[in-house]
């Protein structure tokens, strides 16, 4: 049910991302950047992520080395929420992340005491950043998402 909450009905205004706009740039990439990282560990430990609208996970797939061979591999993908994808009617690759992957959601706390912020406020602005990506989407804008 919490991405229902990025399912919008119509257009977002400037009350619905209050946090967003007291931040300044530095602040909101360092929120993200430490997200990136939480989510970064939890798939080396071969968790999937669950962000809100859409799941981080790391899939099994080989990749071809020589005319021949093939190596196992591991590679991180990145299912959005069906609901969202129907929502906004868009065409996604399709990722099946295993059902018995363990899925955990993002540690606001502990993405805030490592960035030396309040838990709330990075609980804030990730909501609003999805938020504002969802608002992308309800206007038909590209966008891209990326976490590095």
């Amino acid at each position: 049910a919490k991405m229902l909450k990025y399912l919008l009905y119509k257009p977002l205004m400037p009350e619905d991302l209050r946090t967003l706009k007291e931040l300044c740039t530095n602040e909101i990439c360092r929120v993200w950047a430490a997200a990136c990282r939480y989510i970064w560990r939890q798939l080396l430990q071969r968790k999937a992520v669950d962000i809100g609208v859409g799941t981080f996970a790391v899939l099994p797939a080989c990749a071809t080395v020589e005319r021949d061979k093939v190596l196992p591999v591991e590679r991180p993908v990145f299912q959005l929420c069906r609901f969202l994808r129907r929502f906004y009617r868009l065409k996604c690759a399709k990722t099946r992340i295993p059902e018995k992957t363990p899925v955990v959601e993002l540690d606001c706390a502990q993405i805030g005491a490592e960035i030396h912020f309040r838990q709330e406020i990075v609980k804030q602005c990730i909501h609003e950043t999805l938020l504002f990506f969802a608002g992308a989407l309800q206007d038909q804008k590209e966008v891209e998402f990326f976490f590095a």
